[in-house]
C-alpha cells in the first residue's frame, strides 16, 4: 500500500479518533501550538462516555471542556507546566502537577514512569515519503511516539515542516483528521521601563559570538530588543518565538560562532506569530529537536559563552529563585531554568541571568525577600544562581559567600524596601 493509501485508510473524523481513546488511558499532548484542538474538542465532546482519562501537556492555550470539574473522574488535565488556561484548576487543587526538569521528561517516558497510552498532536502535511513534522512541539512527543499504543495526528497545512528530530511516518499513526484552522499565534509583549531597563543592564553584558537561549516573557523579550546591534549571536533554546526572530531580521544572529552545531539554530516548541511558523518551514538554518536534546546541560554548554535569560517571581537573599508558585499555590512550573542555567554555568565564559522586577503588586511589595514565601517552591536553587538583575542593577551571586549575597542582593531591590531587607538579613544573622 502507497503511503498516499495509507494516509486516506487513515484519515477519518475528530469523533470517529476518540476510538483510539480508552478509559485509564494516559494522553500526551505537546507543548503550547503543538496541541490538536479539533481532537481535544472531540475528546472534550465525548469526556463523559470515559473514566479515569488523563490529558498530560505543558503550557495548554484552549480552554477545553475536560478541564470541567465535574467530569474530573472522568477525563481530567495534568500539568507538566500550568498556563493561564490552567492556573485557576490548580491552584483550587482540580488539576495535578507532575514536577520535572523539562530535559529530563522523555527519560521519564521512556522508562515508563510517566506513562504515555495515546499521543494527540498537530502535525505538518505529509511529504511525499510519508513523514509528518511535529515542528511546534518536538519536546517530549517524540519519546511518547516510540512508546504510545496509539497516534492520533491533526493534520493543518499552516503547521511548518521543520527539520531535526521531529518526524513520524504514516505507518505509526493510528488516525489522522484534517483541519485548516489558523495556528494559535502569540505577538511581542509590551514592554515599560521597567522591562527595558533591566533588558539593558543584560544587553551590556552580553558579548558578540555568545549562543542565547531566551526564556518565555516580557522581560526575556525586552532582552532580545537590546540586542539587535550585537554580531554573530546563536540560538540554541528551549522556545522559537518572534523575538529571536527580530534578532534574525537585524542580522544579529548568524550562529558562526557556535562552538556545537555551528550554523544551526536549535529549539524544541515554537510559540510566535503565523511569521515565524512561516520561517520555521523547511529552513536549513533551524532545526527542532526533543527536550531531552536541546536542554540537556552538557550538550548545550559546549557552547562558549553561553547565554541564560530567564524570569523569577521571588528571590531570597541567598538566591533561591521561586519562579513557579505564589507560596503554595502554583502558577507555571519548573520547564527549562535550571536546565539552561546549569548549562551556561557550565559554558566557558557561560553567563546565567535571573531576571525580575524588583517590585509587584504597585510597588507595595518586594520581590527580593529574607526567606522565600512559606510553601513556594524552589525552581533554581543558591548553587546554580549566577546573576539576578532588577530596574536597580546587577548583583553576581556565584562565589560569593551568604552575607555577600545578602548586601549584593539587597543593593538592587526596590529602595523602599532596602532598610526593612536590611534589619531582616540581621535578624537572621545574614548581616
Amino acid at each position: 500500500m502507497s503511503v498516499r493509501d495509507l494516509y486516506l485508510h487513515k484519515r477519518t473524523t475528530p469523533d470517529e479518533a476518540m476510538s483510539h481513546v480508552r478509559s485509564g488511558d494516559f494522553i500526551i499532548v505537546p507543548t503550547g501550538v503543538g496541541e490538536p484542538p479539533a481532537l481535544l474538542h472531540a475528546l472534550s465532546a465525548q469526556r463523559r462516555r470515559f473514566r479515569d482519562v488523563k490529558v498530560a501537556q505543558i503550557l495548554p492555550l484552549g480552554k477545553y471542556d475536560y478541564f470541567d470539574a465535574e467530569t474530573a473522574d472522568c477525563v481530567r488535565h495534568v500539568a507538566f507546566f500550568f498556563s493561564g488556561a490552567t492556573r485557576a484548576g490548580g491552584q483550587a487543587g482540580l488539576i495535578d502537577y507532575i514536577p520535572s526538569y523539562f530535559s529530563e521528561m522523555p527519560g521519564l517516558i521512556e522508562r515508563g514512569m510517566i506513562p504515555a497510552d495515546v499521543v494527540l498532536s498537530m502535525a505538518s502535511s505529509m511529504d511525499q515519503h510519508g513523514y509528518f513534522s511535529l515542528s511546534l512541539g518536538a519536546d517530549y512527543t517524540m519519546a511518547s511516539v516510540a512508546r504510545a499504543r496509539a497516534i492520533v495526528l491533526e493534520v493543518n497545512p499552516n503547521v511548518p515542516f521543520a527539520n531535526g528530530n521531529c518526524h513520524i511516518h504514516i505507518s505509526q499513526v493510528a488516525a489522522l483528521v484534517e483541519s485548516e484552522t489558523p495556528l494559535f499565534e502569540v505577538g511581542l509583549p509590551k514592554i515599560g521601563p521597567v522591562q527595558e531597563a533591566i533588558a539593558q543592564y543584560v544587553a551590556d553584558l552580553i558579548e558578540d559570538g555568545s549562543t542565547l537561549q531566551i526564556g518565555y516573557g516580557g522581560i526575556p523579550d525586552a532582552v532580545v530588543m537590546q540586542l539587535t546591534h550585537k554580531h554573530d549571536l546563536g540560538i540554541h533554546t528551549e522556545m522559537i518565538g518572534d523575538g529571536i526572530l527580530t534578532l534574525l531580521e537585524s542580522g544579529a544572529v548568524t550562529n558562526r560562532k557556535k562552538n556545537y552545531l555551528p550554523g544551526k539554530m536549535i529549539a524544541t516548541f515554537a510559540l510566535g506569530s503565523k511569521k515565524l511558523y512561516e520561517f520555521i518551514h523547511r529552513n536549513p538554518m533551524l532545526e527542532m529537536h526533543p527536550v531531552d536534546f536541546t536542554n540537556d546541560p552538557y550538550l548545550v554548554s559546549r557552547n562558549d559563552n553561553l547565554i541564560s535569560i530567564n524570569a523569577t517571581l521571588q528571590i531570597d537573599l541567598v538566591g533561591q529563585c521561586g519562579s513557579e508558585t505564589f507560596g503554595p499555590l502554583p502558577y507555571s512550573g519548573t520547564g527549562g531554568q535550571a536546565d539552561f542555567v546549569r548549562a551556561a554555568n557550565r559554558s566557558r565564559g557561560g553567563k546565567a541571568f535571573i531576571v525580575l522586577p524588583s517590585t509587584a503588586k504597585n510597588d507595595t511589595l518586594s520581590r527580593i525577600v529574607p526567606t522565600l514565601s512559606p510553601g513556594t517552591h524552589v525552581t533554581t536553587s543558591k548553587n546554580d544562581v549566577n546573576y539576578v538583575v532588577t530596574e536597580y542593577g546587577v548583583a553576581q551571586l556565584r562565589g560569593k559567600s551568604a552575607k555577600q549575597r545578602a548586601r549584593e542582593l539587597i543593593a538592587i531591590a526596590h529602595p523602599d524596601f532596602r532598610a526593612e531587607l536590611t534589619d531582616a538579613a540581621r535578624k537572621i544573622n545574614l548581616l
